[in-house]
């Protein structure tokens, strides 16, 4: 059986999602910029950074990134993978988008999302946003934005939850 340890609760989360959005802002052109999430948990995070950011300055567009198709892994995640639809209703190119994940480990996710963007067109620039980053990384890729550091055992697993999706806020530890 699996041993879930809470590391963050739902009010730090929230915390944590507000001072990201006060980095996005200070740091980008929000006029050029544009937020991407990956599917699953990174496509509610970038609506939150959206949600808050709007609050403070103008529309920002919001795409949602499925990289099933384009994992390296694919033939061992699953026998049957479900393929859900990528959809970017905005022109890409010369944009400045914000990659946003909930979770950076490997880097591999990363790399696969990267890979699909540049099919859709050559934006301006990527930045990267995790709300966790946990190390452990096989690829040379690294957050632009990271709400928490947590080092954790390559064993171990980090679960992000998220009201959206789960009824609540709150950041695991899991121990095998």
């Amino acid at each position: 059986m699996k041993k879930e340890r809470e590391i963050v609760t739902g009010q730090e989360v929230e915390k944590i999602i507000s001072r990201l959005a006060e980095e996005v802002r200070a740091k980008t052109d929000l006029k050029n910029l544009a937020l991407i999430g990956i599917r699953r948990r990174g496509v509610e995070l970038a609506a939150r950074l959206q949600n808050i950011l709007e609050k403070k300055s103008i529309k920002l567009p919001l795409g949602i990134l499925d990289i099933t198709l384009y994992r390296d892994d694919l033939s061992t995640a699953a026998k049957q993978p479900v393929v859900r639809e990528t959809q970017i209703q905005f022109d890409l190119e010369g944009k400045d988008i914000l990659l946003v994940d909930d979770v950076l480990f490997t880097g591999r996710t990363i790399r696969a999302a990267l890979s699909e963007l540049v099919d859709f067109g050559r934006p301006r620039s990527i930045k990267l946003l995790a709300l966790v980053d946990r190390g452990h990384r096989e690829l040379p890729i690294q957050p632009d934005f990271t709400g928490k550091f947590i080092p954790a055992e390559s064993s171990q697993s980090i679960e992000v939850r998220l009201s959206e999706l789960d009824g609540e806020d709150k950041i695991l530890l899991i121990e095998p």
